[in-house]
């Protein structure tokens, strides 16, 4: 074979590989990269099409849940809020058998749709008055959440405890649809 047709069958032969580099790097990696991304995208979507039916399905239980919880919230109008905390307090620990040295309500205000009311509470009883305080407050359809608690003894054997309580119920101020 002469020279000359042996540069000219390189030269096809490096132009074609050239052609065939900047084709994959130009066309069939990004194809293959944007198959790959719209196949996990529509795996995402799939999952969230499956969430959105549990959800749908489970309509009427997130609907009555959210009543339940959208009216054991605190009245709209502050006085009569916390009167209902301070009494819901009164009521847990006559039946729990705890004093209560102090209650301090303080109202928060967040968004446009809610206000929380928080408490801190200082009680002493013994370890079982506060477990039954404690239960009291918890198992109370009020919407209060127990945000800190603190115990510490008062004495060397630990039969008298105080208890310092920090309590916030939720208030909606417009009730909005789920």
């Amino acid at each position: 074979m002469n020279p000359q047709n042996r540069q000219r069958i390189l030269l096809i032969a490096v132009a074609a590989l050239g052609t065939l580099f900047l084709g994959d790097r130009l066309i069939v990696t990004p194809l293959f990269q944007s198959w790959k991304d719209r196949s996990s995208r529509i795996g995402e979507l799939r999952k969230q099409v499956e969430q959105g039916g549990t959800l749908v399905g489970r309509d009427s239980i997130i609907r009555g849940r959210w009543e339940s919880m959208s009216t054991n919230t605190l009245p709209s109008e502050a006085s009569i809020a916390e009167s209902r905390v301070l009494k819901a307090f009164d009521r847990w620990s006559q039946e729990s058998r705890i004093s209560l040295t102090s209650i301090k309500p303080q109202w928060k205000r967040g968004s446009d749709d809610h206000a929380l009311l928080e408490c801190r509470v200082d009680a002493f009883g013994s370890l079982s008055t506060i477990t039954r305080f404690l239960y009291e407050v918890e198992k109370d359809p009020l919407a209060l959440k127990v945000d800190l608690l603190e115990l510490s003894s008062r004495d060397n054997q630990g039969k008298q405890v105080t208890l310092g309580l920090l309590v916030s119920g939720l208030q909606l101020i417009s009730t909005p649809a789920p």
